[in-house]
């Protein structure tokens, strides 16, 4: 399915790399100080190119748009990340690193997945919490995601990057290869590139092992890390669409730590803590909203095979089920755009923005949608808020074109040449209108 000028789509949807660019010539800085230093978990020597001022820095800075990437806040449920992040502070505190300025979130994504930035920038989806049986298992995920902020793992991955190449953020990865199920990037932010790369065998061992010390230490029963390795490893074999999308793509399961993982807690010793009832009790409301969820992603799967009704009718199910939430509206806004209704889109993307002002995809919809109709104003507020959370390449192409309405030569230059700087075709739709400008 193809709007011209407002879906995102592969060819639209890159991300503006002029910040990352500067946190790549940093850390090429950082090879002239390099040295060796001690693993904090582990207590080896290693290859110490990032310093951990660095490091933090990364974290904070790619925390937020990361976490847009990934489907944004699960805002209709504060209680549950104030519950997630209560349980990871814990973990968080018998840690090798308990001083990192740890952070937790649960985020909008019905994909099964978990994962850490640099500095204990920690995210767990809505779609692997639903899985979980207890706190325990809670308490094993976040703990093996503290461990690979503890034993900066993301940095040291970082570091071979490097020494491989300077380029760290010319790698392009796509979030999916469905532009309804997720965005397509050419070039990602340095945050999700470690969001969604693969840990080495070598990393998740580790991250296994010193995750279920801690979770014996914070008095959770180990059995749990076991139980969801067995689970985990279970799910890959039978090939689970959704884990090998999410969970297995980045912590590949193997029969190696099953095994490893039964060792240490025969070791350690089973018993402590499982928290089913807690669990229970903090998911009733999450587990009550999953039919408007299961009605959203089927909807976006119909929409992906162009059966538009179907889908108009599952998208209107699931806002009928829970009408505050954002998401739904922005899909329904991109079913009625390729139906060539633009002001039903329009009201649904305001809803969306409404509902969840941060969200740049939101306002990148509204935005577009909005010079579409030309309403030049709109777009440009929106499109300007989208770029302030997660800067790219269309937002500056289009903030270009509306510059131009307005008769803002230099505003136009500005902007087209912003968007230059990445690749593809929106580049070069950039360039041509920019030698346009300046001839």
């Amino acid at each position: 399915m193809a709007v011209p000028d407002i879906a995102l789509s592969k060819r639209e949807l890159i991300v503006n790399l002029s910040a990352i660019k500067t946190s790549v010539v940093a850390l090429a800085l950082a090879v002239t100080l390099s040295g060796c230093s001690v693993n904090p978990v582990t207590g080896e020597k290693q290859l110490s190119l990032i310093g951990e001022s660095q490091e933090l820095a990364m974290g904070a800075e790619q925390y937020v748009p990361t976490q847009q990437t990934q489907g944004g806040r699960f805002y209709v449920d504060p209680e549950l990340t104030l519950y997630v992040s209560e349980v990871g502070q814990k973990m968080a505190e018998v840690s090798d690193r308990p001083d990192l300025p740890y952070e937790f979130v649960v985020l909008n994504s019905s994909v099964p997945n978990a994962w850490a930035l640099p500095g204990g920038k920690i995210a767990i989806n809505r779609g692997l919490l639903t899985e979980l049986e207890d706190e325990a298992q809670l308490a094993s995920v976040l703990g093996h995601e503290i461990v690979h902020a503890a034993a900066r793992h993301s940095v040291q991955r970082m570091q071979q990057g490097m020494l491989i190449s300077a380029g760290v953020a010319g790698l392009g990865f796509a979030l999916s290869d469905n532009e309804w199920a997720g965005l397509i990037m050419g070039g990602a932010a340095l945050g999700a590139q470690l969001a969604l790369s693969q840990y080495s065998q070598g990393d998740e061992l580790e991250s296994d092992h010193y995750g279920i010390l801690y979770m014996k230490e914070a008095g959770y029963d180990p059995q749990a890390a076991v139980e969801l390795q067995e689970l985990f490893l279970k799910l890959s074999e039978g090939r689970q669409s959704s884990f090998i999308d999410g969970l297995f793509a980045t912590h590949p399961p193997s029969a190696k730590r099953v095994q490893e993982n039964r060792e240490l807690v025969k070791k350690v010793g089973a018993g402590g803590y499982r928290g089913e009832d807690v669990y229970k009790r903090k998911m009733a409301k999450l587990r009550s909203l999953q039919p408007a969820y299961d009605a959203h992603d089927k909807a976006m799967e119909l929409a992906s095979k162009g059966e538009m009704k179907a889908a108009l009718d599952k998208v209107n199910e699931a806002i009928r089920l829970l009408p505050r939430e954002a998401m739904f509206y922005a899909l329904r806004g991109r079913i009625y755009q390729d139906q060539k209704e633009a002001e039903k889109a329009a009201a649904d993307f305001e809803k969306a923005v409404e509902l969840y002002p941060e969200m740049f995809k939101y306002r990148l919809y509204n935005g577009l949608n909005a010079l579409r109709l030309n309403n030049l104003d709109k777009a440009r507020e929106n499109l300007t808020k989208a770029n302030e959370t997660v800067p790219t390449s269309i937002a500056f192409l289009r903030l270009g074109d509306v510059a131009v309405k307005q008769n803002n030569r230099n505003e136009a230059i500005a902007y087209y040449s912003k968007a230059a700087e990445a690749g593809g075709d929106v580049a070069e739709e950039a360039k041509r209108k920019l030698a346009a400008l300046t001839q």
